[in-house]
């Protein structure tokens, strides 16, 4: 710590300090308000915004329950369009697959699914987007496709739907000692769907020796 001689020689310091560092002090100070301010701004916009998507996908969802599928695709475009980095904008697009597997318009579901597959941030979603794309992949005949989706995926809580969905693969390429181990892995994770899965398993279960002898007599 430097040592002064008199208080004057302490004050012209100080004087001289303060006229080279005024500048960069009233900068961060002015930095730091924006960032405040500007944080406080981002937030307020935020909000806005989540509520106007709130209140198209609200609109998109009495849509859907009158059937006026004109009505849900105008909501759809309109959340993704503007709102396309909310999570309302990703639950439209999967309620406009739905609806257009309702009118069985595979392909349009396809595109609804992979736009929210690219554009959710959530896990859960992307999971339920991926999902539902693999089985309209297989639904048009392209297991390649579906099998891909769930390959090399961290499925998480997911397990058994993709294994579920393995299984289905399977059973498309008739290759049944697959599917029978893929429905089996799938009913270990104990989905919602275990009995359905239960009822393909038993669909696809191997004829004991037993079971051809009584056929034969």
């Amino acid at each position: 710590v430097e040592v002064y001689a008199s208080e004057e020689e302490q004050v012209e310091s100080i004087k001289k300090w303060w006229a080279e560092n005024w500048r960069s002090i009233f900068g961060g100070v002015a930095l730091g308000l924006a960032i405040v301010f500007g944080w406080r701004y981002w937030v307020a916009y935020q909000t806005n915004l989540g509520e106007q998507a709130s209140i198209h996908f609200e609109q998109l969802l009495q849509a859907l329950n009158t059937g006026n599928q004109e009505l849900v695709g105008r909501q759809t475009q309109t959340l993704k369009n503007e709102f396309g980095s909310s999570p309302y904008a990703v639950f439209a697009a999967l309620a406009q697959a739905r609806a257009h597997v309702d009118q069985g318009n595979l392909k349009g579901a396809q595109s609804e699914l992979q736009w929210a597959l690219d554009k959710s941030r959530d896990p859960g979603l992307q999971h339920i987007a991926r999902l539902r794309l693999g089985r309209i992949l297989l639904s048009l005949g392209d297991t390649a496709g579906a099998a891909e989706l769930s390959r090399q995926v961290d499925a998480g809580t997911f397990t058994g739907e993709y294994a579920e969905l393995e299984g289905d693969i399977a059973l498309a390429r008739k290759d049944l000692e697959q599917a029978r181990t893929a429905f089996t892995k799938a009913l270990t994770a104990k989905p919602a769907t275990a009995a359905f899965i239960q009822m393909k398993l038993d669909d696809i279960a191997p004829v004991t020796q037993a079971s051809q002898a009584s056929g034969g007599k």
